[in-house]
């Protein structure tokens, strides 16, 4: 099994930006995907950014593309770095991890989840 805590979330106001961190413990030498997904109730869950634990792969949603940065996941920790902060980005953020590829487009869900993070733009 695999344990993550996510920590970083709180109150920006628009134009701010955030840095989340997410960090695993377990059998962390058995992740290849890590994600960040994000839920409203009235968007339901998103995903935000995905990478590739065994090598430079990310990808991103379009509505953060170009202002968020996902890190390699380096010494068990994988961070989000999102900038230009809208409303729209109020949500709880969640990391996600999982053993099998892909990272992006899967038709499983991520098997292990965090708690999630609040994080709230006004």
């Amino acid at each position: 099994h695999v344990q993550l805590v996510e920590s970083g979330g709180g109150s920006v106001q628009p134009g701010g930006s955030l840095r989340l961190s997410c960090a695993a413990s377990g059998r962390t030498d058995t992740v290849k995907c890590m994600a960040w997904f994000r839920q409203t109730p009235e968007k339901g869950r998103q995903k935000v950014a995905t990478t590739y634990t065994r090598g430079p792969i990310t990808e991103y949603a379009d509505f953060v593309k170009g202002r968020s940065t996902i890190s390699h996941y380096t010494n068990n920790t994988m961070n989000l770095q999102v900038d230009e902060l809208i409303p729209d980005d109020t949500a709880g953020y969640y990391c996600a991890a999982d053993t099998k590829t892909p990272c992006w487009n899967r038709v499983s869900e991520y098997k292990y989840w965090g708690q999630g993070t609040q994080v709230t733009v006004s």
